[in-house]
C-alpha cells in the first residue's frame, strides 16, 4: 500500500471545491459519466486500432445506489488505470498558483468556473461525497487492479488489489448533506437531464419487459415478462447522424424526444453539420409560434460530445433564433469544466456566423422549391425573420430573397415582385415609390378600401416590430416610402400632380374651421380643410406617419425619439370640403344644430379609427337615436 499527497500547492482545494461549486452540485455525476464515457470510448478505439487483442463485448455503463450505505456507484467497462495511470491522472491536479486563485474569487461564493480553468471534473465527487473510493484495472496485459480512496483532504492510499474484469468502479459515499442523490428519482432527473443522449449506453437498474405472443400462442395465453437492463439514454441521436440517413419522420420523431410536452410538430428543421474551420453538429427547429408558446421552456440546448451542457446558449445562437428548438454539440465552443459558462473567443463568433448563413440558406430552399407552402407558414415564421431582418445585417442582405410581403387580400410578394407590382400606380410626382400597409384590417378597413378604389396595393404588416423593419428597409432601399394607410386621406398619401377643385372658397374655409374647432377637442386633434372627392368621407382622422411611428420604436425598444413615449396622442381632423355634409354644416344657420352635426360626423370618424370609447360612446349612440327619431 502506498499514501502520500494529492499534489497541490494548497491544502484547501476540497474545500474550494464544495464552497465555490455548491450552487451547481449536481454535475458531479455529469462529470463522471463523462469521464466513464471517455474511457469507454477510447477502448473501442484501441480495438478499432487492433491494440486490443479479442473482443471487447458491447461496453455499457452503470449506476448504482446503495442507499442503505450511502453509497453511489459509476462503473465503466473501458481502459481502465494502472497505478501509474492514477498516480497521474487523479494525483498530480494542474493546480498552481492557488493562494492567488482563493485571494481572486474570495467573493464569488457560487462562481464555478474553478473547476474549468484547472481540469478537475473528477474531484467534482467530492462536493457531495465524504470520501470517494476507485477501483480500477487497466487493459494493458499483465496490469494490476488498485484501490485508490481520499476522505476530502490531500492525503490518499493506493493499493493493490486482486480485480477480475477490466475498467473502473468510482464509488462515492454521499455525505450528510447530499442525501437527495440517493433517491432513484433525483438521479433519474440527472441523467435525463445531462445524459440523455450520451454515445454508451448508460445503464440505471432494470424493468420488465413484455414479450409478444408468439403465433402458433394458445387462446387466453399470457405474454411472458423478462427482466431487462434499463438503458436510460439514446446513444445514436439524429443530430450524430447524416441527413441522407434520416427522414421526415425521424426528424419529427427526434423533435419528440427532445421535447416530450411540445403537442403540435415543428414547422421545418434544419441540419447543421460542419467540420471545417471548427466542428459542428445539431438540428434546429422552427416550432409553431403561439401566444401559449413559452420562451423560458423548451429551448435549445447545448452539448458537447453529446454531454448536456446548458440551454443558456446566448452567444452561440443569434437573439433572434433563440425562439428555434432543437441540437447544437461542438466540442470546439470554449467551455470551462463545469461546462455551464461560455468563454467569448472568436470560435464563438464564427460559429454564430455559421448559424445564421445556414438558416438563412434553409429558407431560401425552402422559398424555392415549395413557395405554396412557405407562404402558409409565413404567418408562423415572419417574427423570427423580421427580427433577424433587423438584428443581422448578414441575414438581412439574403432575406430579399425569400422575406415577404403578404397583402389585406392574403397575395404574397417578395420585395422586389412587390415594387414590380406597385411602381406603375405608387410613385408619386416626386418619383418616390410608396408603399401602403395597413397593421390591423379590421379597424383600418374603410382607409384600406379607399386605397383599394384608387387601385393601390396595401399590405398587412401587423407584427411587433413593424416600425422598426419598415424604418431599416427606407434606409437601404432608394427612393421608398413606407406609409400607414390611415395616416392621411388617401389623395395625400400619394401626391399625384393634380390638385382637387374645393367647393369652398377660402373666405368659407375660414369661417368654417373655426366653428369646428370649437366642437372638438384642439389639444387632441389638428383641424385640416382638404379637397377629396364628394363622395369621400367628411370628416377623416389620421395620425402623421412620423409621429406614430417614433412613438412605436420607442414602445418596443430599439429606437424611435427619446421622450416620444410619453407624449400625447395627436391626430389630424381632415375635413372634406367637397362633402355635402360639409357644405351643409357651413350653410346651417342654428349654432346647436351646426354643433350636433360637427360632433355626430366627428365621433363617426373617430368611430372608424376605434378611438370612440367609454362615456363619450355612451353619448353617441344617444344623440344617433334622438337623430333618426
Amino acid at each position: 500500500m502506498a499514501t502520500g499527497n494529492i499534489n497541490v500547492t494548497a491544502e484547501n482545494i476540497f474545500p474550494i471545491i464544495k464552497k465555490f461549486l455548491y450552487s451547481d452540485h449536481e454535475i458531479f455525476l455529469r462529470e463522471l459519466i463523462s469521464n466513464a464515457t471517455d474511457a469507454t470510448l477510447k477502448l473501442k478505439h484501441l480495438s478499432t486500432l487492433g491494440e486490443i487483442k479479442g473482443d471487447i463485448g458491447n461496453p455499457i455503463i452503470e449506476i448504482k445506489i446503495d442507499k442503505e450505505n450511502k453509497e453511489i456507484r459509476i462503473i465503466d467497462q473501458g481502459v481502465g488505470m494502472t497505478g501509474e495511470e492514477v498516480e497521474k491522472y487523479i494525483n498530480q491536479v494542474a493546480f498552481s498558483g492557488a493562494e492567488e486563485f482563493v485571494e481572486k474569487y474570495k467573493d464569488k461564493v457560487e462562481d464555478s468556473g474553478i473547476i474549468g480553468h484547472f481540469g478537475l471534473g473528477f474531484y467534482s465527487s467530492f462536493m457531495v461525497a465524504s470520501k470517494v473510493e476507485i477501483f480500477t484495472k487497466s487493459f494493458a496485459e499483465d496490469s494490476k487492479a488498485v484501490r485508490w480512496e481520499c476522505d476530502g483532504s490531500p492525503q490518499y492510499t493506493l493499493e493493490e488489489i486482486e480485480r477480475g474484469e477490466r475498467g473502473t468502479e468510482i464509488v462515492l459515499h454521499i455525505d450528510d448533506e447530499s442525501l437527495e442523490f440517493l433517491e432513484d428519482s433525483k438521479i433519474n432527473e440527472l441523467l435525463n437531464k445531462y445524459n440523455k443522449f450520451m454515445p454508451i449506453p448508460i445503464k440505471f437498474g432494470t424493468r420488465e419487459e413484455t414479450l409478444p405472443l408468439p403465433k402458433d400462442a394458445k387462446e387466453g395465453a399470457e405474454p411472458e415478462k423478462i427482466t431487462v437492463d434499463n438503458i436510460v439514454n439514446n446513444p445514436n441521436p439524429a443530430w450524430t447522424k447524416k441527413p441522407t440517413e434520416l427522414k421526415d419522420d425521424d426528424y419529427t420523431s427526434f423533435y419528440r424526444e427532445l421535447y416530450p410536452m411540445q403537442f403540435e410538430d415543428p414547422l421545418f428543421h434544419i441540419h447543421l453539420n460542419v467540420d471545417h474551420p471548427f466542428n459542428l453538429t445539431g438540428i434546429l427547429y422552427f416550432p409553431k409560434l403561439s401566444k401559449s408558446v413559452d420562451p423560458l421552456k423548451d429551448k435549445i440546448q447545448l452539448y458537447q460530445n453529446q454531454v448536456f451542457v446548458t440551454d443558456n446558449v446566448e452567444g452561440i445562437v443569434p437573439d433572434f433564433l433563440q425562439m428555434l428548438r432543437g441540437v447544437i454539440d461542438s466540442p470546439d465552443i470554449p467551455l470551462n469544466v463545469s461546462r455551464s459558462y461560455l468563454q467569448a473567443d472568436g470560435a464563438v463568433k464564427k460559429i454564430s456566423g455559421y448559424i445564421t448563413r445556414k438558416v438563412a440558406d434553409k429558407l431560401i430552399s425552402l422559398f424555392k422549391n415549395d413557395r405554396k407552402s412557405f407562404e402558409d407558414r409565413w404567418d408562423d415564421i415572419k417574427v423570427i425573420i423580421e427580427y433577424g431582418m433587423l438584428s443581422e445585417d448578414k441575414f438581412f442582405e439574403k432575406s430579399d430573397k425569400f422575406a415577404l410581403y403578404p397583402t389585406v387580400d392574403k397575395e404574397y410578394f417578395t420585395f422586389s415582385e412587390l415594387e414590380e407590382k406597385i411602381k406603375p400606380a405608387q410613385t408619386d410626382k416626386d418619383n418616390k415609390l410608396i408603399v401602403l400597409y395597413a397593421s390591423d384590417v379590421k379597424t383600418q378597413h374603410s382607409y384600406i378600401d379607399a386605397a383599394k378604389d384608387k387601385g393601390y396595393e396595401v399590405l398587412l404588416l401587423d407584427s411587433p416590430i413593424v416600425s422598426h423593419l419598415i424604418q431599416k428597409l427606407e434606409g437601404s432601399k432608394e427612393n421608398i416610402q413606407f406609409v400607414r394607410v390611415d395616416a392621411d386621406h388617401i389623395d395625400n398619401l400619394i401626391k399625384k400632380d393634380e390638385d382637387k377643385i374645393s367647393k369652398l372658397s377660402d373666405e368659407e374655409k375660414e369661417t368654417l374651421k373655426p366653428i369646428i374647432e370649437n366642437a372638438i377637442p384642439k389639444e387632441t386633434y389638428t383641424v385640416q380643410l382638404e379637397a377629396m372627392d364628394s363622395n369621400a368621407n367628411p370628416f377623416i382622422i389620421t395620425q402623421p406617419e412620423f409621429m406614430r411611428r417614433m412613438k412605436e420604436m420607442q414602445a418596443t425598444g430599439g429606437g424611435g425619439m427619446m421622450g416620444m413615449g410619453n407624449f400625447p396622442e395627436m391626430y389630424n381632423l381632415v375635413v372634406n370640403t367637397n362633402n355635402e355634409l360639409v357644405s351643409e354644416i357651413l350653410n346651417t344657420k342654428t349654432s346647436k344644430k351646426q354643433e350636433r352635426l360637427i360632433k355626430q360626423a366627428f365621433d363617426l370618424a373617430r368611430l372608424s379609427q376605434n378611438l370612440l370609447k367609454g362615456e363619450e360612446l355612451t353619448n353617441f349612440i344617444k344623440r344617433s337615436f334622438q337623430m333618426i327619431k
